[in-house]
């Protein structure tokens, strides 16, 4: 009797919304192609060769912004021994009890003044071009380096309140860090955006590969600049209070296929506790 050659998907059955979570595709034999399809984005994840399987692992994720929760359809296509095969999951995205935050701000703050629409649509245009990068080669593992050893003082998914208005919700992670302290990287990848923009202020974006982009915020100053190749916990900029902000502090956001999702799970979990 022919063995059948084993392709093993492990996916969770749901997710939060904002969460991120990962998938691995297993396989006796040689992976000559992979692709994973989710809400209508594709990334082609690295292959590696672990205890004589070969391995393809994809981070993928929901965006506070724009999910809501309900099932979704995830689609892996592999060819092996020259056959494609198509595996399937259901993902349920389930909601999440985040935070409301009521913030009081100078009214400029709140309502940029006409005169910076232009600046903030051009800014915008090149920050989306760099959150939906996908490269080929995955350089991130997990968990990720915590960019600064301050504690969280805003969780992603908050409804910001400000000056009694509701506004988007929080995207990111902001830390304590005084002014000056460097700010690591998360994982190793490429520097793919420096730049001075109107919310963010100094910001430095890192692409860790295969849809996975760090960004880090209000920078006194950045120390690396676009092309540079960096190392996991190699300092990225020093901590400061350029842009929309009140204090000193790091603003840190994570994309994954241009989605941003919660990164403080992704500090302290392994792989394997992310499958599940």
């Amino acid at each position: 009797v022919k063995s059948v050659p084993a392709l093993v998907l492990a996916a969770p059955s749901k997710a939060g919304v904002g969460k991120a979570f990962l998938v691995r595709l297993t396989s006796d034999l040689p992976l000559e192609s992979v692709s994973v399809h989710w809400q209508g984005r594709e990334v082609v994840p690295s292959i590696s060769v672990w205890n004589n399987r070969h391995v393809a692992l994809a981070m993928l994720g929901t965006d506070v912004l724009t999910e809501r929760p309900g099932k979704e359809d995830l689609v892996v296509i592999a060819s092996v021994d020259g056959k494609e095969n198509t595996l399937r999951r259901t993902v349920r995205i389930v909601p999440e009890d985040y935070p409301k935050q009521e913030l009081t701000l100078p009214e400029k703050m709140v309502t940029p003044p006409k005169g910076v629409y232009a600046r903030i649509e051009a800014e915008g245009k090149q920050t989306s071009a760099a959150k939906n990068t996908v490269s080929a080669k995955r350089l991130w593992r997990l968990p990720l380096e915590r960019p600064v050893q301050g504690k969280v003082l805003s969780v992603y998914g908050a409804q910001r309140i400000l000056n009694g208005k509701p506004k988007n919700p929080h995207r990111g992670l902001d830390f304590r860090s005084p002014m000056g302290n460097p700010i690591k990287s998360v994982a190793d990848g490429k520097v793919i955006l420096v730049g001075d923009h109107y919310y963010a202020g100094n910001s430095v974006y890192v692409d860790h590969g295969n849809g996975v982009v760090s960004m880090y915020f209000h920078l006194s100053e950045p120390t690396v600049k676009v092309g540079d190749t960096v190392k996991r916990g190699q300092s990225v900029g020093l901590t400061g209070m350029t842009g929309r902000v009140t204090g000193p502090h790091l603003h840190f956001s994570l994309s994954v296929l241009g989605e941003l999702v919660d990164p403080a799970p992704l500090f302290t979990t392994t792989a394997d506790n992310m499958l599940q």
